[in-house]
Order: structure tokens, then sequence, then C-alpha cells
């Protein structure tokens, strides 16, 4: 449970908040009205956390130093956040301007992210089409895409296509697909290019089938 999920340990971090200097655990619990063991609970939990920190102030005569806690300063990490939200709002932007600029530059921007995302190729050996598709299976798969190949040629043949039976993305990809889409294209296009694959992915139908979108796959000039 974090501070946003417990009124109680909200409560002493606002009263830590408040407190022009750091207080100890019957200070802290004084201001609240609780037993001070409520008070050192939540106190452990936030510093575990990292919304809070502590320290030792010498004692004015015998007796161990007293530990004294304040609120880490910085932003509240502890909040709702909505992240589908800004991503609507970048894609409803991307989405006035001009259909073929806006798909091109999302499959820009899915290729460029496909290169970061894919772990570099292996110093020896040349790539071959069977273990490049098996790394993007990966990296889909890592993803959320619940990807599947299918349509190989022969028993040990790289796939011709990728069913993907979940979008880590599907709202966004209701609404925009004609954005999101090419995202995802050319996100396994730049991540086979990041492999020098002699393969890679010429097209993608979305919601090919209602429960699935299919990528298809095709050998370069370099098979």
């Amino acid at each position: 449970m974090t501070a946003g999920e417990s009124p109680r340990r909200r409560e002493v971090l606002d009263v830590l908040r408040a407190a022009p200097s750091p207080l100890g655990v019957a200070e802290t619990a004084e201001r609240m009205g609780v037993h001070p063991n409520t008070v050192r609970f939540h106190l452990d939990a936030l510093t575990a956390e990292g919304l809070v920190e502590h320290r030792a102030e010498p004692s004015p005569g015998p007796g161990r130093p007293r530990i004294v806690y304040s609120a880490r300063p910085g932003m509240d990490r502890g909040g709702r956040r909505d992240y589908r939200l800004l991503a609507r709002v970048l894609l409803s932007r991307w989405a006035s301007t001009d259909p073929a600029t806006a798909r091109e530059e999302a499959m820009e921007a899915g290729r460029a992210w496909g290169g970061v995302l894919m772990e570099p190729p292996p110093l020896a050996g040349e790539p071959t089409a069977g273990r490049s598709v098996a790394a993007l299976l990966t990296l889909l798969a890592e993803l959320g895409f619940a990807p599947r190949a299918e349509g190989a040629e022969e028993p040990d043949g790289p796939p011709r296509r990728i069913r993907l039976r979940h979008c880590p993305f599907l709202e966004l990809a209701e609404e925009h697909a004609e954005i999101v889409c090419p995202l995802h294209l050319g996100l396994m296009q730049g991540a086979l290019a990041r492999l020098n694959a002699p393969v890679t992915a010429t097209g993608l139908e979305p919601f090919a089938e209602p429960d699935s979108c299919v990528a298809h796959l095709a050998g370069t000039g370099a098979a």
C-alpha cells in the first residue's frame, strides 16, 4: 500500500509537510491525535517509499539521540497518473495534420524506437531471417503484443506473418488506427533494421480478425 492508497499515511505525510521543522514520532502522533505506534508504522513505510527522510538529533540530556522525520523535497510521486490522456493529446495533434504526413511521421517514430528497444546484434556471425524474427518476437512479447509466428514455408524457416493477439495501446489504436498502427509497423521495421536482418515487415493489417492484427514479413535485398 502506498501513500496515495492509504488515507492515514497521506495524513502523516501532510503533517510533515506542514511542519516548519522535522518532527519526531511523538510530535507527529500528537498533531494527528493517534497512538505513536500507528505513526511509527506509517513513517517506516513512507521512508521505504522514499517520500520521507529521517535523521538523528543529539539528545539534550542523557539517552539516545532523537529521530526526527521530514517530507522529502520534490513533487509528490504518490498521486494519480494519466499517461493515456497525454497519448491522446499527442495523437490528436498528429491526426490533425495531413494523413499521409502523419502516417509517415508515425512510421519514422516507430522505426527510431524499434532501433532503441532492440538489443544490438551479436558481433559474430551473419544475421539470419530465422534468428532475426525470433528476436523480434521476443521484443514484441515483452511489449505486450502476444505475437505468434505463422506461415513458415519450411519447418525451420522464417515465418511470413506475425499475428498480434493483443495490443498494449488498444483504446488508442481504435481511436487513431491511422497513426498507432503505422507506428507499430515502423517499430518492427526499426527493430529488424537494428539487427541488420535480411527480412523486414512490409505491412500491417489492423484488426485483420476481431481478435488480432497481422504483420507481413518479406526478405530484403540482402536476403
